[in-house]
């Protein structure tokens, strides 16, 4: 007998509408996407602080901290790669659960992937950023060193080099970091969650 059979979700009294309106906001997921060092964990680290300042509770997700924990099992191949999104998708979806605004940074570079986080977190509560650096600029920055690693060799399918890059076709913010700051950035995305009321007191 399939032992998932046995697996029956128990239903809490306390909602996830209770919680968010206990933090005094709706709760969703800002998913930042963009090449190795086009500067997404830096733009969620600004945006973190501008909604703190709008009394927004907030969580940050990042793809090296995640790495060494959470997925610090899992390799860089294309499966596992697929298995530390969803995975990281199932983690935001329960931080939305809990009424927090989720700001997850990672590469996420396939479409279908982006696709499968935005169906596990749910189209309502989730806000696509496209972190458009180009690829001369990441490695220009390339503050991890990692870009060097992988033209020498040492580092097989990084993406942008030795694996594709599919940019969003209609991201709901796109930045352009080359054109402007860390701070303007994080004030572009900020304006866009309050405009659309994707953050509205309730």
């Amino acid at each position: 007998m399939d032992e998932k059979l046995h697996i029956i979700p128990h239903q809490h009294p306390v909602t996830a509408t209770d919680r968010c309106r206990q933090n005094g906001h709706q709760a969703l997921v800002v998913w930042f996407t963009g090449l190795s060092g086009s500067g997404k964990s830096t733009i969620a680290s600004r945006l973190e602080q501008l909604l703190m300042a709008e009394g927004v509770h907030t969580y940050i997700l990042d793809g090296d901290n995640v790495r060494v924990g959470l997925n610090k099992g899992l390799s860089f191949s294309a499966e596992d790669r697929t298995e530390n999104l969803r995975r990281i998708a199932e983690v935001s979806k329960l931080f939305v659960d809990a009424g927090l605004v989720v700001l997850s940074a990672f590469v996420s570079p396939l479409k279908k992937d982006r696709k499968m986080i935005k169906s596990i977190v749910g189209v309502s509560a989730f806000v696509e950023v496209f972190v458009n650096t180009s690829l001369e600029e990441c490695e220009r920055r390339d503050v991890k060193g990692l870009y060097q690693k992988a033209r020498n060799g040492e580092i097989s399918n990084f993406t942008g080099l030795s694996a594709p890059y599919e940019a969003p076709e209609q991201a709901d913010v796109e930045i352009k970091t080359e054109g402007q700051s860390v701070d303007d950035s994080a004030q572009q995305i900020l304006a866009y969650l309050l405009n659309s009321r994707k953050i509205k007191s309730i």
